[in-house]
């Protein structure tokens, strides 16, 4: 049999086919899907969940004409097979590749860049009014998760839309039947009745459904109206918010999502609805259905057995370690809290959660919250340790400054995926939080070289209870060195000697110091001997120990995964305040370009961003040549 999907390469192909091919189309889509991923990794049970969505939408919507944003679009794959990138989808995630999410530079059918939650009802209403104001009567169509809607973003976005009565459309993808109760008979009627035409009062949907059942219904408007509310569970919320609720549907149901997207399209209604779809993630798929996880995120992986090719190593990922750690310090210390949103098996805190159920809280998709949540708890006495990717506390920054820096709250901040991540690409990478920081009083700052490093700076943050503090670690594993024990603590805003050289002195703050072990190496065959201080703090710096290696030697070189802003910035500041530069000492700073470096294998993307031992050791090389200096008492600049 030929398949279909080979004939589909754009949604325009796909809206030539007839409706009683769509349940084929899926079968195959959702084929092609596993086979995909199997090869290149990535997000499988959120795709796998949406391709029945995926191809309803497609087919009744103008797209690109008409606007579909996926919400943190971990689920895009799917859309993005049948919308002209059908013969690249084998380089998801890969160098020079698609990305694994959606991205306005890749296609004109991804609107909106995502990878971020909760920010698809916002943009796409944004993309509504702009329509509204250009006299385009397009639709505008937003799809987003349940895990999505835990953020306070997502309300925000709907109140404003209900307060404009904008035309957009909102699918809710409801798939952990967490709003919801499972679909019914009575609901699926409901919901083809209630698309079928949009009623503008609550009270006429009431009266037509009760003339459809009974009369018996329709004894009083409230009691029938608290039986319709109960019925179309959840609808209360929304209705409340502005928007004209419809569901919960069958997601999964190709034919009847056609038929409820087709009215809701024809609909002259003004103002938001949403669509209430429940979903099944990993669905077709039996591996990701009896996953725990439903197959969130996997490597390669076998399609017969779903067995997953991951690298052994017999060294730990800081990740475990910092759960691992932080478990044994809370097994002596009963106020050690964690705190996540939803990502408890990114940051190991779900291994800290089955020794301490009542002491570990998973706030779901609200970092705001996450962090003034830890701030209550410390006015209390409490230990809360808040483990947040560093893109993603990006996002709480305002809590970070006012709810927890300037009441000088002991928050311990536990930043996991610091600096360049690899395949997520740039929407994952740990760039700036040296930088935003390292700027606000009252903060510790703290940056692992390594998993022993990190091991002391949980340690350390234990007994900080004074003030806030953060210690900072890369995704993946450590180097391979034994772990020191829970008493091993770090001397506040102490450095410490790698090595010692004559010439030049690189100060290192974070994960690149076996980079510039390497460095070093290169340079020593060249006859330039070279000192390695490991700084672990960005705040507060060592500043004795930073002033007497500026005696000693006629280069500084700092390097940071990070922006600029970060440790070198504050380095720089230090010398120049003390007047060191007006005795001769060169200085350079190596930090994170201004640009936002495309997913890659960790070790290309450092490459990219001049970070490496070669570079490393060029930049030093060059410095030490150069001859520039500032004349004296003119603007110019001489050799």
């Amino acid at each position: 049999m030929t398949k279909l999907l080979d004939k589909i390469n754009y949604p325009s192909d796909l809206r030539k086919f007839e409706k009683k091919n769509l349940k084929q189309i899926s079968e195959e889509l959702r084929t092609e899907l596993i086979d995909v991923v199997s090869e290149t990794g990535g997000h499988l049970g959120a795709g796998l969940g949406v391709v029945e969505l995926t191809v309803a939408l497609h087919y009744v919507f103008n797209t690109p004409k008409d606007k579909l944003v996926w919400d943190v679009s971990h689920q895009c794959y799917p859309h993005k097979i049948i919308t002209g990138r059908k013969k690249e989808i084998r380089t998801l995630r890969k160098g020079g590749g698609l990305s694994g999410f959606t991205k306005r530079e890749e296609s004109e059918y991804d609107p909106f860049g995502a990878a971020h939650s909760s920010t698809s009802i916002s943009s796409t209403l944004g993309i509504s009014v702009a329509k509204k104001l250009s006299n385009d009567n397009n639709n505008v169509i937003a799809v987003i998760g349940d895990g999505a809607m835990s953020a306070g973003m997502a309300y925000e976005a709907m109140n404003n839309a209900g307060a404009l009565k904008s035309k957009l459309i909102v699918v809710l993808n409801d798939n952990k039947m967490s709003i919801a109760k499972p679909v019914g008979a009575m609901s699926k009627y409901l919901a083809k009745l209630l698309s079928g035409k949009i009623y503008f009062s609550l009270r006429e949907t009431i009266k037509l459904i009760t003339s459809a059942f009974s009369k018996r219904f329709s004894q009083k408007a409230g009691k029938a109206e608290d039986i319709l509310r109960g019925i179309v569970t959840g609808g209360t919320l929304f209705s409340e918010l502005g928007f004209y609720y419809i569901g919960p549907i069958d997601g999964h149901d190709v034919d009847y999502l056609v038929q409820i997207l087709e009215n809701v399209k024809k609909s002259k209604h003004q103002g938001p609805i949403l669509i209430h779809v429940i979903t099944q993630k990993g669905k077709g798929y039996k591996p990701a259905e009896e996953s725990g996880d439903k197959y969130h995120g996997v490597s390669k992986f076998n399609i017969s057995t779903g067995q997953q090719s991951k690298s052994k190593s017999n060294v730990p990922s800081y990740t475990k370690v910092f759960s691992e750690t932080l478990i044994k310090h809370a097994e002596k210390d009963t106020k050690i809290i964690g705190i996540t949103g939803a990502m408890p098996s990114g940051t190991g805190l779900n291994l800290f959660e089955k020794r301490f159920p009542d002491r570990m809280f998973d706030v779901g998709i609200a970092e705001q919250h996450a962090v003034t949540f830890a701030a209550g708890l410390a006015t209390e006495g409490y230990k809360p340790y808040a483990a947040i990717y560093s893109t993603f506390l990006q996002r709480a920054y305002d809590q970070v400054v006012h709810d927890v820096a300037l009441q000088s709250l002991p928050v311990r901040f536990a930043i996991d995926r610091a600096g360049l991540v690899g395949a997520d690409g740039p929407t994952h990478a740990g760039s700036f939080d040296i930088t935003y920081l390292a700027t606000l009083p009252n903060f510790i700052v703290m940056a692992a070289s390594d998993e022993s490093e990190l091991v002391k700076m949980i340690n350390t943050s234990v007994n900080i209870n004074d003030r806030p503090s953060a210690f900072r670690y890369p995704r993946g594993n450590g180097v391979g060195i034994e772990l020191p024990g829970l008493d091993n603590v770090l001397e506040i805003g102490k450095g410490r000697v790698i090595c010692e050289g004559k010439q030049a002195a690189i100060l290192n703050f974070g994960a690149r110091l076996d980079e510039c072990k390497k460095a070093k190496d290169l340079l020593e065959k060249k006859g330039i001997k070279i000192s390695i201080v490991d700084a672990r703090f960005a705040k507060p710096l060592d500043e004795k120990l930073i002033l007497e290696v500026a005696k000693n030697h006629e280069l500084i070189l700092t390097i940071e995964e990070g922006s600029i802003g970060g440790f070198g910035s504050h380095v720089m500041k230090l010398l120049s305040d003390r007047g060191v530069f007006d005795k001769g000492l060169k200085f350079r700073s190596m930090f994170l370009p201004d640009i936002f470096i495309d997913q890659d294998s960790p070790e290309k993307m450092y490459e990219k961003a001049g970070m490496n031992s070669s570079s490393i050791a060029e930049k030093i090389e060059q410095a030490l040549k150069s001859n520039i200096i500032f004349a004296k008492n003119t603007n110019k600049i001489s050799n």
